[in-house]
């Protein structure tokens, strides 16, 4: 093992993930020379291996086998359909090998020097990086930008196993069980129980706190929940996981209800979505300024700074919420720090998108939180039933909600729950952010038929005079 002489390099970046790679890129548009060190051999990070893209490959999947089920209403029937899963897998690795190429190309024109390895704080201007080879190099920086992202929480009485699985594991698809318990209700545990329901697991949620999804709204989620109890075998809520233990053929599972009903199931497979934590151990962080809290994020301001000047933080490692495009603009602010513009993350809207069928997708404040801080809201709403568009496709099982302040009749928020939800909330987003009111929406010709009309449409419910659903307004 040999460690190289000192290098320098006026930025460095640890971990190429949306954040990171983000923010390599556009500092070096902007003229910065940029050193960007990630454990793979290509930039992606999480999203792109173990996350988002791999995991919407397959829901694509699961949706076209629902849509081929669906389809019968049309009067259209197809054979049974026969699933290659090996083929699937090799679909799923091809769109991360060529995502992976893309980004590995994009880097290389921009002059980044990127080194596949760990890296180390040493102080608060020198990293120590240990490449794969185990060679070891010094650098020494002007800035950095941690961008290290996170990874899944582990329950103690669960260690990973054949039959226990991660959100990264479950992703590698060796084989579909005959029976799959999740182990929480949140948005990963709800996506990947989606697509292994469609292809014929028995899957069951067990989630601890009273509902799914919990923090979304309940007339959001309740849309959702009530089509996925047609897909999985059972949703238990308020249920808490006791022990786990190996058996010949799976996990024999002890669990414990709010009201004190124990129960005793066997699940060929078991799945662990509980949560992620930060990525901001072995980092070397104690020999530098950095500060986290006591869940081991690290503390930043409003330009992505730590309490270290020489040193930012963006993504999940910076805490809540922990999204991709919410890193890849904190990488940006980052940058624009370093560089000293006027900037700060201040967003007024962070998109939030669960894959599930029908999706949910909210932007803003919503019912929940303005309930929590006491904040005077007026709510319109347009269900999906009333839509041409959504009745042609057969999927009126949605719901468009706008959050409005009652005195400036500005959108403080947009909910949606349906088919395709996540691919309509950016106008929320762009309307929230502008300041838009009700009335901007309501003036805006939208479409006809399509189900951005809906949001059209609930403006008008606002207003009192939509024309597909008779709600006069009070008073």
């Amino acid at each position: 093992m040999t460690t190289a002489s000192n290098k320098t390099t006026p930025l460095l970046i640890l971990g190429a993930g949306p954040g990171g790679y983000t923010a390599a890129f556009y500092a070096a548009d902007l003229g910065l020379e940029v050193t960007l060190v990630d454990l793979n051999a290509a930039p992606g990070g999480v999203c792109l291996y173990e996350g988002c893209i791999p995991s919407k490959t397959l829901l694509h999947a699961a949706e076209i086998l629902a849509e081929a089920q669906d389809a019968q209403a049309f009067g259209i029937t197809f054979s049974p359909p026969q699933m290659d899963l090996d083929k699937l897998r090799l679909r799923k690795d091809d769109v991360i090998a060529k995502l992976a190429r893309g980004l590995g190309q994009l880097t290389r024109q921009r002059r980044i020097k990127y080194i596949q390895g760990r890296a180390k704080f040493l102080d608060s201007h020198r990293a120590e990086i240990e490449k794969n080879d185990r060679s070891k190099e010094i650098l020494v920086f002007e800035k950095a930008i941690l961008a290290t992202g996170s990874r899944p929480i582990s329950l103690s009485q669960a260690p990973l196993s054949r039959h226990i699985l991660s959100s990264t594991t479950a992703l590698a698809l060796e084989d579909i069980p005959s029976s799959l318990l999740i182990v929480g209700g949140g948005s990963i545990g709800l996506e990947l129980g989606s697509i292994y329901a469609r292809w014929g697991s028995a899957v069951s949620i067990a989630e601890m706190m009273p509902g799914i999804l919990p923090g979304v709204d309940r007339d959001l989620v309740d849309i959702l929940e009530k089509r996925l109890k047609t897909v999985f075998a059972s949703i238990r809520l308020d249920t808490q996981i006791t022990a786990m233990k190996e058996i010949p053929n799976g996990i024999k599972v002890s669990s414990e209800e709010k009201n004190g009903k124990t129960a005793e199931q066997e699940f060929e497979k078991v799945l662990i979505c509980i949560g992620r934590r930060p990525n901001s151990d072995n980092l070397g962080l104690e020999n530098t300024k950095v500060e986290i809290n006591a869940r081991g994020f690290v503390k930043v301001n409003a330009k992505r700074l730590t309490a270290d000047p020489s040193i930012y933080a963006v993504g999940d490692i910076t805490g809540e919420p922990m999204l991709a495009h919410k890193a890849s603009y904190e990488g940006r602010v980052a940058v624009e720090a370093i560089l000293g513009e006027k900037t700060v993350f201040a967003p007024k809207a962070i998109p939030s998108v669960v894959f599930t069928d029908p999706e949910i997708a909210f932007c803003g404040l919503t019912e929940t939180q303005a309930a929590k801080e006491n904040k005077k809201i007026e709510i319109a709403k347009f269900p999906w039933g009333a839509s041409g568009r959504a009745l042609t496709l057969n999927r009126t099982d949605g719901l468009t909600k706008l959050i409005i302040d009652p005195a400036t009749q500005r959108l403080l928020g947009v909910g949606l729950v349906g088919s395709g939800a996540g691919e309509m909330i950016a106008e929320g987003v762009l309307a929230v952010e502008t300041n838009a009111t009700v009335a901007d929406l309501k003036s805006s010709i939208h479409p006809h038929p399509t189900l951005s009309e809906t949001v059209l449409e609930a403006a008008e419910v606002f207003f009192g005079h939509s024309p597909h659903l008779y709600r006069p307004k009070k008073g």
